[in-house]
């Protein structure tokens, strides 16, 4: 495997947005998606094959819903849970030193939302940052987050275009066409 999806949405049947972004990628081969929510109802994670899986990847995707200036609380706790000290971080935790890690997130409120004068009252790049800080922390290579903003709202050429854009970014990971 060369990309490791993680898809964390809690509610993924009323996500157009989020099914088209993994349908995008879903085809190409050395992916690997990890449907979270499906896995793991109970918030039990298998920590060792959670492991595993990260450690034969060679990049990581989390995909996910931008909820509450942040991200879903399964993958919150799958930080918590799978990036520990001696496997991600601290002594010894070097497993996931070097690998690219890609954040594609959809939001329910359109670009403008995030302005000075908008709803959020800052730009949404304000709010990345403990997410590219937990990537950075295990010593991965944070790169430019993908965004798909009022993801329930857009119309069929803009999914096409993030669809499009997922998957030749994924492809540029590693996860070839199939």
């Amino acid at each position: 495997m060369s990309v490791l999806v993680l898809y964390a949405h809690p509610y993924p049947r009323h996500s157009r947005m989020g099914r088209a972004l993994l349908d995008g990628v879903r085809d190409l081969r050395d992916v690997e998606i990890r449907s979270l929510y499906d896995r793991y109802p109970d918030f039990a994670f298998d920590v060792a094959a959670e492991q595993k899986a990260l450690r034969r990847a060679k990049a990581v995707v989390w995909q996910c819903p931008f909820y509450w200036y942040g991200v879903p609380a399964l993958l919150q706790h799958w930080f918590e849970k799978v990036l520990t000290r001696g496997f991600a971080h601290g002594p010894g935790g070097d497993a996931l030193a070097g690998k690219p890690l890609l954040w594609v997130t959809t939001t329910g409120t359109p670009k403008s939302a995030y302005e000075a004068d908008g709803i959020h009252a800052h730009p949404f790049s304000a709010f990345t940052s403990s997410v590219e800080q937990t990537a950075r922390f295990c010593g991965m290579r944070w790169q430019e987050p993908i965004v798909v903003h009022a993801a329930h709202e857009i119309d069929r050429a803009a999914v096409d275009s993030a669809v499009a854009t997922y998957r030749k970014r994924v492809e540029e990971l590693g996860g070839g066409a199939s």
